[in-house]
């Protein structure tokens, strides 16, 4: 099926939307009720610096909710204002962050569940009801689905995530296989790649290096499929499928890696077929979203302080918060990535998620006497979270320190 026609087609129909109802304020109100913090705003007014007792805490200057994060929340609850009494169903978590999930349940917007075999089961939507795709994007078959249904959708999609899925439309219209930077389990890549023809994922710089190898030097097909298994389209064969290729990303990854991305897939390109060939084989558009490069520019100034420990605050799930714990693993400083404020515990101890890695637990991670701490958080992160981590590293210091 042609994907931009249905798209066309879906953003036109009476049981389609993609702004709000006349419910503005009360979801403004809402948002600052429930995710701004009068403290997180007095450090920024402060110079981004808040100093207590022998701890001083240094704000990164971007962090927090995007303008896309706040939109898609603000319309979920403009949905559930718009329709108090229907059943209310979310594809996705609306964005990576266990609080403002919570919240979108006790509005009763439910999750589609999932069956024995880990795949959504769509058969509870009836025609009545309604539907959320959240900040993510969801699949060209999910929406088609819905479209089939005819219940009522509210789109939520940011229009970064959309922008990508137009740079995909412009590949598979010229035949170009997509080269997806990004993590080929993430909602956001499965559902780019979903409106893409041929596709491959790719995850970081390393994979990218494989496979300008393989284009320059050929090798064996069969390890190339088994290497990126369930990253790529059905029938992708490497030997027939690379000669021409564009480039996308998830429009959360590092915005320097997926640039060597990129610069690797074009120069490999020119190696093969030369200079004058390249407009024939290989396309690229900036897709990272201007909120991710500003949260990965202000780390990389955080970083540059002189800082005993960073913390980075942010779902566990959430690519733009790892990508902001990547950075401050990748200059040596000690960091810690939590989820919530309770992942403080009694006394001086800390649970938090290695990078790329497991939970662990840590005793006495913040050391006696003066300490200066950076804090930063992921694009889907309240700053009432921050807030809430902030206070328990004071408590820590001036409590348990004066116990010992």
């Amino acid at each position: 099926m042609d994907t931009k026609a249905f798209k066309r087609s879906l953003h036109s129909s009476e049981q389609y939307y993609r702004k709000g109802f006349g419910h503005s304020e009360q979801a403004t109100a809402m948002l600052q009720l429930e995710y701004q913090s009068n403290l997180i705003q007095d450090i920024r007014n402060n110079g981004y610096t808040l100093q207590q007792g022998d701890v001083t805490i240094h704000l990164a200057q971007a962090m927090g909710f995007c303008w896309g994060v706040e939109r898609a929340i603000a319309l979920a609850y403009e949905t559930r204002q718009q329709f108090p009494f229907e059943r209310i169903w979310i594809t996705n978590e609306i964005i990576h962050n266990p609080l403002v999930n919570q919240n979108m349940q006790d509005m009763e917007v439910k999750f589609i569940p999932v069956n024995q075999q880990g795949q959504k089961d769509f058969s509870v939507v009836t025609k009545e009801d309604v539907v959320i795709l959240p900040a993510f994007g969801a699949s060209f078959e999910e929406m088609l689905l819905l479209k089939e249904k005819g219940c009522k959708v509210m789109d939520t999609t940011c229009p970064w995530v959309s922008k990508v899925w137009n740079n995909v439309e412009k590949h598979k219209k010229r035949n170009y296989t997509s080269i997806i930077h990004g993590k080929y389990k993430h909602e956001e890549t499965i559902a780019t790649s979903s409106f893409a023809g041929k596709y491959l994922v790719i995850l970081n710089l390393q994979q990218a290096e494989y496979v300008c190898n393989y284009i320059l030097n050929g090798g064996n097909c069969e390890e190339f499929l088994a290497k990126f298994a369930h990253a790529y389209s059905p029938g992708f064969n490497p030997d027939n499928d690379l000669a021409s290729v564009g480039i996308a990303n998830q429009t959360t990854m590092l915005k320097g890696e997926t640039e060597q991305v990129s610069k690797l897939f074009e120069r490999t390109l020119i190696r093969k077929y030369g200079p004058d060939q390249i407009k024939d084989h290989f396309l690229t558009f900036n897709t990272i979203c201007d909120a991710t490069q500003e949260r990965q520019d202000a780390m990389l100034k955080l970083v540059e302080q002189k800082l005993d420990l960073i913390v980075v605050v942010g779902g566990f799930n959430s690519s733009n918060t790892t990508q902001l714990q990547t950075i401050a693993t990748s200059h040596g400083i000690p960091s810690y990535h939590i989820d919530t404020a309770e992942r403080i515990g009694t006394g001086n101890r800390i649970e938090h998620q290695k990078l790329y890695s497991s939970l662990e637990v840590v005793e006495n991670w913040l050391q006696p006497g003066r300490i200066t701490v950076g804090i930063t958080s992921g694009a889907s992160t309240p700053d009432t979270v921050v807030a809430d981590v902030i206070k328990k590293i004071f408590e820590i210091k001036t409590v348990f320190f004066n116990a010992n």
